[in-house]
């Protein structure tokens, strides 16, 4: 779909055509498909926080630096020695386990935004903050107008794209997608996907009507689905997520 992509000014829109329609992507599209919030706030990427002697301590504990924003690497080290840890403690390791590997979802190592990740250290306001928006956000920064010709990266909440091809192209879907029983909602939670690299050249090529697609697949084949998130890692990236989400569940579930 990235490689049908329609040349438009809107900075936070992808319309992408498939056969003789073009198909949307934006952020409403975005907040149907995960049930995030995605409501407006000024200052979205810079909220005001302030480090505490709470905050500093959470952050030893991380083992990170104080100024750094932690890295999906270093919250799964701390996911495997937080069992002491306070209640409120592990919610906030599972809710920046969310955040570094599905929020900002960059490379494993990566540093996550530091003002961003601070919100944690109030737990009520980390609940209720438009993290859809922040995730459509990095997102689209990540693939608009993005040169697909070689190997590429995809940050952010890119199920989220998957799953709007899902949508788009209800075939394509039923066979790559391997979908759940009765649809559940929002449409993120009604697929339950497949592990590895999928050939979809002739999946989709077959609702394209038009000679002109033939083009984007003239190179390489493999060079088109080689990785949408960690650069030729792709195994490593979906065993990493779900370690989070294994270990995650683990916390929610147990005992304070």
């Amino acid at each position: 779909m990235l490689g049908f992509q329609l040349d438009i000014k809107k900075k936070y829109e992808l319309w992408s055509l498939v056969g003789l329609e073009p198909v949307r992507f934006s952020l409403l599209e975005f907040e149907n498909l995960t049930g995030l919030n995605c409501e407006y706030i000024e200052d979205l990427e810079r909220p005001h926080s302030i480090v505490t002697k709470e905050l500093t301590s959470f952050w030893e504990m991380l083992g990170v630096h104080v100024e750094a924003g932690p890295s999906t690497q270093e919250i799964i080290a701390a996911l495997e020695r937080c069992e002491g840890w306070s209640r409120d403690d592990r919610k906030r390791l599972a809710y920046l386990a969310i955040f570094t590997g599905y929020i900002e979802g960059r490379k494993y190592s990566t540093p996550t935004r530091v003002s961003l990740a601070r919100l944690v250290m109030e737990l009520e306001r980390f609940e209720n903050y438009p993290w859809g928006r922040v995730a459509f956000k990095v997102l689209m920064d990540s693939v608009k107008g993005r040169d697909i010709s070689g190997c590429y990266t995809i940050n952010g909440f890119a199920q989220a794209l998957q799953v709007w091809v899902y949508t788009a192209l209800p075939e394509l879907g039923a066979t790559f997608g391997n979908p759940l029983p009765n649809n559940p909602s929002p449409p993120i939670l009604a697929y339950k996907g497949r592990k590895g690299r999928r050939q979809f050249k002739e999946a989709i090529l077959k609702f394209r009507e038009d000679d002109e697609a033939d083009e984007c697949f003239e190179d390489d084949d493999d060079d088109l689905v080689e990785d949408e998130n960690h650069d030729g890692e792709e195994d490593d990236g979906e065993e990493c997520l779900k370690e989070i989400k294994d270990i995650v569940d683990a916390m929610i579930s147990s005992p304070s």
